[in-house]
């Protein structure tokens, strides 16, 4: 019979090796350790924070009795973000707004990710020239996962907006507004001129890494090599291919 892989978590050996590599790396200073919790952010601690993340945003959906889930989106200095949103049809159809009381999660600085996907086309990113401009950069780092009220993954097109539903600069919301309301700092990110289908899949990357190569080589020098991670539409667990 085949063993079962081990989903997440530690064990009782591997806490106690984590807690003496601690230990050690305090005795040598702040820059050791700095670099070790990078380096774990970088090998596992950003999955976990998705994958906390994705079942939160199915609870959300399940409670609310509506469409919610994960918006993955850089602020203006580059800080990628996960922020939960929810369906308000009061505001449009496919609108979603940030949910009330929850702050978005800010990942490692070191780390990013992307959707591989760029815009309402679906247009999959598989070679240097689609990937080689910084918009194509901003729109593949910026994507949602949805689930339904039943739980289940769901494509579902998404168009974030501001709590008031409004395009233009009168709204408040800090979460998401108008270019001029983020610039002026009301707000964090820049909500959608227009709709984009959710993704059901991203690629989790190394910022250090990625920034070193040149524009014209990141498909074929380094994305293209990176382990694709899907979502399972029924347990919104990710899977890898």
């Amino acid at each position: 019979m085949k063993a079962k892989s081990r989903q997440s978590g530690l064990t009782l050996m591997e806490t106690t090796v984590v807690v003496a590599v601690v230990a050690l790396l305090t005795s040598m200073g702040l820059p050791a350790i700095r670099t070790f919790f990078d380096s774990m952010a970088t090998s596992g601690g950003t999955r976990a924070m998705i994958s906390a993340s994705l079942a939160s945003a199915r609870a959300i959906a399940a409670k609310e009795q509506r469409y919610a889930g994960v918006r993955f989106q850089e602020d203006l200095n580059g800080h990628q973000y996960m922020i939960f949103i929810v369906n308000d049809a009061q505001i449009r159809a496919n609108g979603f707004r940030a949910v009330e009381g929850l702050q978005p999660i800010k990942l490692p600085e070191t780390i990013g990710v992307m959707d591989l996907n760029l815009g309402s086309t679906n247009q999959v990113i598989n070679a240097d020239n689609l990937i080689n401009e910084n918009w194509e950069l901003t729109d593949t780092t910026t994507f949602s996962i949805i689930f339904s009220p039943s739980g289940k993954l769901v494509i579902h097109d998404v168009r974030t907006i501001n709590k008031d539903g409004q395009t233009n600069d009168t709204s408040k919301d800090d979460i998401f507004n108008t270019v001029t309301n983020v610039v002026n700092e009301i707000a964090i990110f820049v909500q959608d001129a227009d709709k984009e289908p959710s993704r059901n899949r991203f690629v989790i990357y190394d910022k250090v890494q990625f920034d070193k190569i040149n524009a014209d080589g990141r498909w074929t020098d380094y994305l293209s090599a990176l382990e694709v991670i899907y979502i399972n539409p029924y347990t919104g667990t990710m899977v890898n291919r």
